[in-house]
């Protein structure tokens, strides 16, 4: 998905800058980026964050970069932030989001003046430049902002810095946060609510759709009002976002132990010795499962963190199946002759969870019951890159449903697998069941998952779950 951190200081904020990108780095898994802008202009460096963590490929960098004003990015695509000459000045960009017309808007570009694009591997125009080149078709950058979030497909979040100050503008349907922290001279935006916490920063300020603030050392500036139309990404409290962070109010390790209580009142009938989830992101719902349940929490298998990288990160599925096991350390005296719930935070492939739950078998466990803590993810996404699947044929759920039904199924048959009460959907899961060989499995219900965030319906993004925008 990618995440994205600035600042804007009376004093150097390099180090500040360094910590608070760094905080976003369990939202990318490719490239990571920092560009500062001080007595000497723009200073940037851009690294590949594939075979390291972000903190590690900066070092030299931080001793040497000096400003008062800075952007940091974490992305799974393009390399970002990108520095920019144009009609309306210097600047440098940072975005996050997600460009389906991008073809269209190149071809338009083209056509109109803007004669060429830089390309990356594969002969891709790098989502950040094109947005630039949106925006710089317009007078100003406030215009060209508005501008761009409107004419994009998808979702856009931004932070474009210049020698007046920052610009922070959330995507227009607020689909990915943005929040203003605020200490002694100094203000920052944020993807990760608290990514600035530790660097002494309070929040003022969760930007609402399609705002846009301007903020400098001492002053926050909204520059364009906020739309009343909200679909921020429900998925974020369930698995993105990071346990410590917060959105509209809602904090994700709150969010997370209901979901887990919910889970555990229609499943009063199981019997096993311990709940567990899949760490990290499955601990806190299994933490709410056991305390409503009163079923005790374990640790069957503990994730050993100072040498692995996250486990989708390598292109290829057999390469990330291997970490993923490879990074799970069994207790085999917790896992020996008993029975467990694993709870994750959804089923997107399932592959990884298969394995997951074989390994548990073949260190001797006897049952192995999967609960998913969110509905079964039916649509890929098309507003978040949120997962490498470039098909939808790549989710579990489709490729159980074109085997049940001999092919590719109408939207009217799709409505029926969505819902929960129906036969269909029933089949699916116990298809599910018997492919991954769990002993049982259950999905959260769509409404008990919205109850577990707690905002209005209305404001929640699940076209993931039911194909509703």
């Amino acid at each position: 998905m990618g995440g994205l951190f600035g600042i804007t200081s009376k004093n150097d904020c390099v180090m500040d800058l360094f910590f608070g990108t760094d905080y976003h780095s369990h939202l990318g898994t490719k490239m990571g980026g920092l560009c500062v802008y001080g007595k000497d202009g723009f200073e940037r460096a851009i690294h590949s964050i594939e075979n390291g963590p972000f903190r590690s490929k900066f070092e030299k960098e931080i001793t040497l970069m000096t400003g008062n004003y800075g952007i940091g990015s974490i992305s799974d695509g393009e390399p970002q932030p990108l520095t920019v000459f144009s009609k309306q000045g210097d600047y440098s960009i940072g975005t996050v989001g997600r460009i389906n017309n991008k073809a269209e808007l190149v071809r338009e570009m083209v056509e109109n003046g803007s004669h060429q694009f830089m390309t990356m591997n594969g002969d891709v125009v790098n989502n950040t430049e094109l947005v630039a080149a949106l925006i710089s078709t317009q007078d100003t950058i406030v215009e060209g902002i508005r501008y761009a979030q409107e004419r994009i497909e998808g979702s856009l979040t931004l932070l474009l810095m210049t020698k007046d100050g920052i610009y922070a503008a959330r995507d227009r349907f607020g689909r990915t946060p943005l929040i203003i922290g605020k200490k002694k001279g100094a203000y920052c935006a944020a993807s990760e609510s608290f990514a600035f916490i530790n660097i002494g920063y309070k929040t003022v300020k969760e930007l609402g759709p399609s705002e846009i603030v301007l903020i400098t050392p001492e002053t926050m500036e909204t520059v364009s009002p906020p739309a009343e139309t909200m679909r921020i990404c429900t998925f974020l409290w369930t698995y993105f976002g990071y346990t410590t962070s917060t959105y509209e109010g809602v904090n994700v390790e709150q969010m997370r132990y209901r979901s887990g209580a919910s889970i555990a009142d229609h499943d009063k009938d199981l019997v096993v010795d311990y709940v567990s989830g899949v760490p990290d992101s499955g601990t806190a719902h299994a933490l709410g499962y056991a305390n409503r349940s009163g079923i005790p929490y374990a640790r069957p298998l503990i994730k050993y963190t100072p040498t692995w990288p996250r486990s989708f990160m390598p292109q290829n599925q057999k390469a990330r199946d291997l970490i993923a096991k490879m990074k799970l350390v069994p207790v085999h005296e917790i896992i020996r002759d008993t029975s467990f719930v694993l709870i994750d935070d959804s089923i997107v492939r399932g592959t990884q969870l298969s394995e997951t739950v074989k390994y548990l078998h073949e260190n001797g466990a006897k049952e192995i019951h999967v609960r998913s803590a969110c509905p079964p993810i039916m649509y890929g996404c098309k507003y978040l890159n949120f997962s490498r699947s470039i098909s939808e044929m790549d989710l579990i759920t489709r490729r159980v449903i074109f085997q049940l039904e001999g092919g590719e199924p109408s939207q009217e048959v799709m409505d029926e697998y969505v819902d929960s009460t129906s036969q269909r959907h029933a089949d699916m899961v116990e298809r599910i069941r018997q492919i991954l060989h769990f002993d049982s499995l259950k999905f959260h219900e769509l409404e008990d998952t919205l109850k577990s965030v707690g905002l209005e319906k209305c404001k929640l993004c699940t076209y993931c779950w039911n194909g509703k925008e």
